[in-house]
């Protein structure tokens, strides 16, 4: 079985961003850059399913060159082959999904793992264009998942519950919290990630549909107001509301 799974490069959770001098962009200065959360349950899906049936993985990731280090965080997970999509260009959600659908066609695998989102952008977006420009079915938000010969099971969150889906191989499946723990990668997987090569290709597709116009920060919160401490204080509250938030 050819096992696939898209990463993604994203700064640190904890990091505080500055935006860059261009305004379009965070300032990378004094930014740690870690492999996306979510994608670490796709990337230990994908390893859960190979020491069940055998077989290949390997991960791809769009990017610059630093992106390597993001590769050889899932090496030393167990990962066994790297693709960059080498790249310095700035690339929408459209670019993105392009790029690795190119890759993957070349690779032919049985099933692709993404993480949900990335926990940058956010827009949940690039499995399920991949998926599209593939020319396959997609599962996203999957919490728990069976494989048994090419039939696929799937339970994925919806609002207000979950749902069981069921597919077949070749299949895209976005994986959600939950459908795993991560494993910590051990010593030895470390040693064996410095040392595996990365294949780098040339991006196939660099033609953004979305252009950042500019970023910026959020607004710092504004001071409170106490307006009274009982009942009486109530329309005074609405008027505030209404008048000044501007939220009813």
């Amino acid at each position: 079985m050819k096992i696939a799974v898209c990463i993604s490069q994203v700064p640190d959770t904890t990091t505080k961003v500055k935006v860059g001098g261009n305004g379009k962009s965070i300032d990378p200065a004094g930014v740690t850059y870690i492999i996306n959360p979510y994608d670490e349950f796709a990337v230990e899906e994908a390893l859960k399913l190979k020491e069940k049936n055998g077989g290949e993985t390997v991960v791809i990731s769009v990017g610059r060159d630093g992106v390597k280090e993001t590769i050889r965080k899932a090496f030393a997970m167990g990962i066994d082959k790297g693709i960059l999509v080498k790249t310095d260009n700035e690339l929408d959600s459209y670019s993105v999904a392009r790029n690795l659908a190119d890759v993957l066609k070349e690779i032919n695998p049985d099933i692709i793992f993404f993480g949900k989102q990335s926990v940058d952008y956010d827009d949940s977006q690039v499995s399920t264009l991949t998926a599209e420009f593939l020319g396959l079915r997609s599962v996203s938000v999957v919490v728990d998942l069976k494989i048994e010969g090419s039939t696929v099971t799937a339970e994925r969150e919806i609002e207000g519950g979950k749902e069981i889906v069921t597919s077949s191989l070749p299949v895209v499946i976005s994986a959600q919290k939950g459908l795993n723990n991560p494993r910590y990668p051990n010593l030895k997987g470390i040693m064996q990630a410095k040392s595996k090569p990365i294949e780098e290709k040339q991006p196939s597709f660099t033609d953004n549909k979305t252009e950042v116009i500019s970023m910026r920060l959020p607004h710092g919160k504004s001071k409170g107001k106490i307006i009274g401490t009982d009942a009486t204080a109530v329309p005074e509250l609405v008027r505030l509301l209404r008048e000044e938030a501007k939220v009813i």
